[in-house]
């Protein structure tokens, strides 16, 4: 940690103008209310609240590595005292110095002022004391929220690769075992499948799950998803859009759709034989992005409807973004299922 006089020249100034002030008014106090010879109520003054100041300032390194955390009361008031002595002597030394070349009979004015000098200089050391442990503790405080913030940084980001380290296997080996079937029954289907495989994981790749990405964006790599499930299911699986134009430069977290339309794809097309028509609704109202997510199912095929993996990574993913539990909602229709999105924009969208 750096001296926080050097290092904060705000605070240096304040620090200066704080001694300066208060010498002045002590040589005003000497030279016209107690009527001490102007030069040695200059030299007392300076030697007093401007020497002493310069040299109080290494009092900063005594506490810097001698925190009260450290060392026991005993053991810190000793070696306070040891260093206030050595200073006092210091600061006597150059007042004689200072002193001498300018006032003959300076020698009886120092004689007669120098308990009062050394009981000030360990009054003054005691007041830097105080004001240099306030001002550790303060900058010990900073860094420390700095390096909690930064620890939770970490601890989000590593929650949310967390959560994607658990949706994207899941989706590409079903992709692959898909594959595996259709290069027996139809290689082009195959191929098809492979390229749009290929182009999908690519985009997945290539943004964190913290990076912001424009709606159309996600949209489009949706509408590439879908189609790699076209290739398995055909005429089972029906998607369509009612997407409002003004939304499509909203932004949302990339990938936070995807795990929705698997999960209608998982609960509606797998379980029936008839087709299944997903059906996305995007508005934007004020501020607020909202995205409806529509899948019929058979009811008589599933008993009951509760949060899988998926959407429960979404919801963290929403929470821990957004800072804000209940961006997500869930609701079953007995015969359709619906999760709605409520994405913050940063501006209002129109």
């Amino acid at each position: 940690m750096k001296h926080p006089l050097t290092n904060n020249y705000r605070l240096l100034g304040f620090y200066a103008m704080f001694w300066a002030v208060i010498g002045i008014i002590d040589f005003i106090l000497l030279f016209f209310w107690n009527n001490v010879p102007f030069t040695f109520a200059l030299l007392d003054s300076g030697t007093t609240f401007i020497l002493y100041p310069l040299l109080g300032s290494s009092i900063w390194y005594s506490i810097r590595y001698n925190s009260l955390e450290d060392v026991t009361i005993g053991r810190l008031i000793l070696f306070h005292f040891i260093a206030a002595s050595i200073l006092c002597a210091i600061w006597v030394s150059l007042i004689y110095a200072i002193f001498k070349p300018f006032i003959a009979s300076s020698d009886s004015f120092l004689t007669n002022s120098l308990p009062y000098k050394v009981f000030g200089g360990y009054v003054m050391y005691a007041v830097f004391l105080v004001f240099f442990y306030a001002v550790n503790y303060y900058q010990s405080l900073k860094e420390k929220i700095k390096k909690e913030s930064e620890y939770k940084a970490l601890i989000r980001e590593a929650e949310l690769q967390a959560l994607k380290s658990q949706i994207n296997p899941h989706f590409l080996f079903n992709s692959l075992n898909s594959i595996s079937s259709l290069t027996v029954s139809n290689p082009e289907k195959a191929q098809e499948m492979v390229i749009n495989l290929s182009t999908f994981m690519r985009y997945s790749l290539m943004h964190n799950e913290k990076e912001m990405v424009s709606f159309s964006r996600e949209l489009e790599n949706i509408k590439l998803y879908l189609s790699i499930e076209k290739v398995r299911f055909g005429k089972k699986l029906n998607a369509e859009f009612e997407i409002d134009a003004h939304c499509m430069e909203a932004e949302i977290p990339n990938m936070i759709l995807q795990p929705l339309y698997e999960n209608a794809i998982k609960y509606g097309v797998y379980e029936t034989t008839d087709q299944v028509t997903i059906r996305t609704i995007c508005k934007c109202e004020g501020n607020l992005l909202k995205i409806n997510i529509v899948n019929d199912y058979d009811s008589s095929t599933i008993k009951k409807r509760g949060e899988g993996i998926g959407l429960r990574n979404i919801r963290k993913r929403m929470e821990i973004i957004y800072n804000n539990p209940d961006l997500m909602k869930v609701t079953d229709h007995r015969t359709s299922f619906e999760v709605q999105l409520i994405i913050p924009q940063k501006q209002s969208v129109s």
